[in-house]
């Protein structure tokens, strides 16, 4: 099965490739692996939330930015598909670095990056499967809770 024939089962529509916010591409290919810059949970060109991930009042909960982790990786897999001519040629998932904008003591950060894992999975079966970081940070561009970079194999 293709990449294309999976998102269709999984009914998911990949997003348009967001725009850099500064100088770089949103993705570069090299040899035989396409790296993505760190995509943010962008839709329709704007952040869903904003803020630090936590719980109480004010915060963005852990499950809220589960589902950005998740947006982050479809960003991502958009801009690699668009930098290596197409999403059919993305054969695997080969590390993932995910970035969550916390406060002090939350210490879900590797929760909250499954939700980027768990969609490539999804995506690409067993080749979806990654070595991964989950890294807490005081705050990340445009105030965005989570951001996530993913380095792909392709053909």
């Amino acid at each position: 099965m293709t990449v294309t024939q999976r998102l269709a089962e999984l009914g998911i529509d990949l997003p348009e490739v967001v725009p850099p916010v500064a100088a770089y591409v949103p993705a570069k290919a090299h040899g035989d692996l396409v790296f993505t810059a760190g995509q943010l949970p962008m839709v329709s060109g704007a952040l869903p939330a904003t803020g630090k991930v936590g719980e109480g009042d004010g915060l963005v909960p852990a499950s809220d930015a589960k589902t950005y982790a998740r947006q982050c990786a479809l960003n991502a897999i958009a801009a690699a598909a668009a930098a290596v001519g197409g999403v059919d040629r993305l054969t695997g998932v080969i590390k993932v670095v995910g970035f969550v904008a916390s406060v002090p003591e939350f210490t879900g950060q590797p929760g909250v990056i499954n939700g980027a894992s768990e969609v490539l999975g999804e995506v690409f079966g067993d080749a979806g499967r990654h070595a991964r970081s989950a890294v807490g940070v005081p705050v990340l561009p445009l105030d965005s809770p989570v951001e996530v970079e993913v380095v792909f194999s392709f053909a």
